[in-house]
């Protein structure tokens, strides 16, 4: 891994990392202009509604509600990061983590990805640049788990 110790998730004995996962920039952007013009339109739409006579004002306030919102949670959603190793998804911090046999299913959640346990638990990595690879990855792993226990 490329990260410094303090922050590198502690391992088992003879755990081995398989993937590390981080938000990637762009995507965080991209999600948040998104998020900008869908707030943008529902302020305008609702404010024309109530028969306001400034819904380009809330259209605005909306959009610099959500950019002000990024600007301040960027560092820290990018300094995020999931370790996948060959028994768990380590989670952000490395202090909680997700057994690879406790996964029921991993899929693609608008751009993102959530794992959802057999116990119900849902997890959700944020801002990946290529969400459909991680949840490839994140099966394999676990189904790659599965065999070597059923052996």
């Amino acid at each position: 891994m490329t990260s410094s110790p303090s922050n590198a998730p502690i391992l088992e004995p003879g755990e081995k990392t398989l993937a590390e996962f981080r938000p990637d920039r762009g995507k965080y952007w991209r999600d948040h202009g998104v998020m900008a013009v869908i707030l943008m339109a529902l302020a305008g739409i609702g404010l024309w509604i109530i028969d306001s006579p400034y819904p380009a004002i809330g259209s605005l306030g909306a959009i610099l509600a959500v950019g002000v919102r990024a600007t301040y949670l960027a560092s820290e959603t990018l300094s995020l990061r999931w370790v996948l190793t060959d028994r768990r998804v380590i989670l952000p911090g490395g202090q909680r983590a997700v057994m690879l046999g406790e996964i029921a299913k991993v899929r693609p959640l608008l751009g993102d990805v959530q794992i959802v346990t057999s116990g119900g638990d849902k997890h959700l990595l944020k801002h990946l640049a290529n969400g459909p690879a991680v949840v490839q990855r994140i099966l394999e792993a676990r189904d790659k788990r599965a065999k070597r226990r059923a052996d």
